[in-house]
This record gives structure tokens, C-alpha cells and sequence, in this order.
């Protein structure tokens, strides 16, 4: 029919289906044609339509800030003029949230889901004494309210990225995801010995609260990733090394693995947007003071929390081993502050910078 019109302006359609006009008018109408009875009469629209297309960068890689207009076209496609602009998407400039990494880390998150139903032996003995196991208990409890704010800071910006940088929004699709993942498992080892979850305490809540009221993509992406779960890198390799049972040791782990890929993702994209600004460094110092005077008034780490860390480390409540669980807890502390100060140095904080800006971390670790 293209070619027949292509060739004449006037072309008679004849055929057996009994619907052939509903069929033949749809078909014009999608096509800039109209229909006169059983003649298709040319129209102009396919040159109009295409007249003001533009290409939207290359499938390869990203342009450095890609319109509105483009909407929701894949990249490198030819995009038709005239179609909604994607305003929601204010996260826009290559600088900010690209990272070269990101297709690399999104095949490796895509290729390393797990599901939590099989990938965990839930059917593990786990008969530890009551005290070990009310540790544990507490622990799961304040890792399962850190990762729902872990989740939450990325769901909030994922739909304001323009969808041109798919890799990295899929790439916090999948952060998503394994957040939702750790909640379930941290959640299900909390309740396996048929135990109520354990305190909450206002601190950290307050903590991770100034976290989800980060205004701020790099700041946020900062303050959660690069610093809050860099730190619980420490942490979760604490607990798979003291874990006192294979549940604890596998949900750990298996936590771990996720956590390092969000945090390299973190690093990456950041390194890029101060490549570019370097005066996005003050915004990310600022930020940590601010969130530290925020949470001045705090208690930081609920008692409890430390307590079962001392606890699990030691593996009972005989002095002996609790002063080893208390050193174990105190060489955590310094690992996590080494650690903070290793990526600050990354992101081009000087040594004396990183010192005093991990210190003002929170005590709550994330």
C-alpha cells in the first residue's frame, strides 16, 4: 500500500474481509492518509511528521544532557517532534549521575540476584543460648529499619533520573530490589526462633530519618552509600566473621556482596560529578555537618544494639569472653572509620579533611 501511494495519489482498496474499512481507516489515520469510501487519498504527514526529528544521541553512550522532549524515546532512537516532555525527570546532566561503571555494575546486579527462599537455608539448625540468640534477634532488628531506609533514598530519586541514563536507573532498580531482599531475610532471621523483634530505639531512627529528608542526589547518594552502607560493609563483614549460626552467616554475606556493588556505584558516580564541579566537594562536607548537628542531640547507637554486637562477638556472658566481644566491637569502630576515611580520600577530601568528616559520621553507622 506505501508503495502504491508513493507512486499515485489516489488508490482504490478492495478485498473480502468484512471489516476492511475499519481496518483500512485505522491504518490511514496512523499514517497521515484518508480514507474516501474504498480510495486511500495521499496525505502529507509522514515528511511533516518526521521533519522536526532529531536522533536522540547514540545507543552507545549517553549525551551530556539529554531534553525534555526526548521523553521516554530509547536512546539513539529517532524521536518524532511534538510528543510530551518528561519534566518529572529533573536529574538530566550526564555529570551528575552518570558513572562509566554503571553498565558493568548493572550486569553484575542483574546476574547476582538471589532469591531469598533458596538462596538461605532457613532450615539450618539454629539452637543457640538465649542470650546469643536475643543478640541476634536485636541485631536483625536494627539492620531490617537501616535497609528500609536504604531503600527508600534510592526509590525517591530513581524516577527523577532521565531514563536516556537507563544503566544507571536500572541499576538503582536493582539497588531496590536488594534492599527489599535484605529487609525480607534480616526480617525472617529475626522472627526464626519464633522471637518478637527486638528495640528500636529513637536515635537511630532520628539518624536514618535526616537521610531520607536529604533534598540533594549527590548528597543523598553520598551520605547513604558512600558513607552510611560504606560503613556497614564493616559491619555486615563483622557479622559474617562472629555469625553463631549459618542463618546469620549467609543472610551476612549474601547482604554484603549486594552492599559492595552499591557502594562502588556510589563512588563512581560521584568521582565523576566532582570531576566535572569541584565545588560539589563543599555541598558533601557541608552535608555531613549538617547532619551531624542535626543529630547532636541524639543518642546515636541505642545500647542495645552495641550490647548484641559485644554479645555475638563474645558468644556468651562469661567475663572473659565478653572482654573479648567488647575489644572485637572496639576494633569494628576504628575498621569503619578507616574505611570512611579511605573513600573520602577517594572522593579528593584531603587526609585531614577525611579525618574530621568521618568523625562527625553518625554513631548509628549507617
Amino acid at each position: 500500500m506505501a508503495r502504491a501511494l508513493a507512486a499515485r495519489p489516489r488508490v482504490r482498496v478492495t478485498g473480502l474481509d468484512p471489516h476492511l474499512k475499519v481496518h483500512l481507516g485505522a491504518w490511514a489515520r496512523g499514517t497521515g492518509h484518508r480514507v474516501e469510501g474504498d480510495v486511500v487519498v495521499r496525505g502529507p504527514f509522514d515528511a511533516r511528521r518526521m521533519a522536526g526529528a532529531e536522533r536522540a544521541g547514540s545507543a552507545a553512550s549517553p549525551v551530556e544532557r539529554p531534553p525534555a522532549a526526548w521523553g521516554l524515546a530509547a536512546r539513539g532512537a529517532l524521536v518524532e517532534a511534538g510528543g510530551p516532555a518528561l519534566v518529572a525527570a529533573d536529574l538530566d546532566a550526564r555529570a551528575e549521575v552518570w558513572t562509566d561503571l554503571a553498565p558493568k555494575l548493572y550486569a553484575q546486579a542483574a546476574a547476582g540476584q538471589w532469591d531469598p527462599a533458596t538462596a538461605v537455608d532457613w532450615a539450618a539448625p539454629v539452637a543457640l543460648p538465649d542470650d546469643v540468640e536475643d543478640a541476634v534477634v536485636q541485631l536483625m532488628t536494627y539492620l531490617v529499619e537501616n535497609e528500609q531506609a536504604a531503600l527508600m533514598v534510592p526509590a525517591r530519586f530513581l524516577a527523577r533520573i532521565h531514563p536516556h541514563f537507563r544503566e544507571v536507573v536500572q541499576f538503582l532498580a536493582t539497588q531496590v530490589a536488594d534492599e527489599a531482599r535484605h529487609v525480607e531475610v534480616f526480617t525472617r532471621r529475626a522472627t526464626l526462633s519464633g522471637r518478637e523483634p527486638g528495640v528500636s530505639g529513637a536515635g537511630g531512627r532520628a539518624s536514618l530519618q535526616t537521610l531520607l529528608d536529604e533534598p540533594e542526589w549527590a548528597t543523598a547518594s553520598f551520605l547513604l552509600s558512600a558513607l552510611g552502607e560504606g560503613t556497614f560493609l564493616s559491619l555486615l563483614s563483622f557479622l559474617e566473621a562472629h555469625a553463631p549460626d549459618p542463618v546469620t552467616r549467609e543472610v551476612s554475606h549474601l547482604a554484603l556482596q549486594d552492599e559492595a556493588r552499591h557502594v562502588a556505584f556510589a563512588l563512581g558516580h560521584l568521582s565523576a560529578h566532582l570531576a566535572a564541579d569541584p565545588s560539589v566537594r563543599d555541598r558533601l562536607r557541608r552535608a555531613v555537618e549538617r547532619r551531624h548537628d542535626a543529630l547532636a542531640a541524639t543518642a546515636g547507637l541505642a545500647p542495645a544494639v552495641h550490647d548484641a554486637l559485644v554479645v555475638i562477638a563474645a558468644g556468651s556472658w562469661e567475663p572473659a569472653a565478653i572482654a573479648r566481644g567488647w575489644a572485637a566491637v572496639q576494633q569494628l569502630q576504628a575498621d569503619m572509620d578507616e574505611g570512611r576515611q579511605r573513600r573520602l580520600v577517594r572522593l579528593g577530601f584531603t587526609e585531614r579533611d577525611a579525618e574530621s568528616l568521618s568523625a562527625l559520621h553518625t554513631r548509628n553507622f549507617m
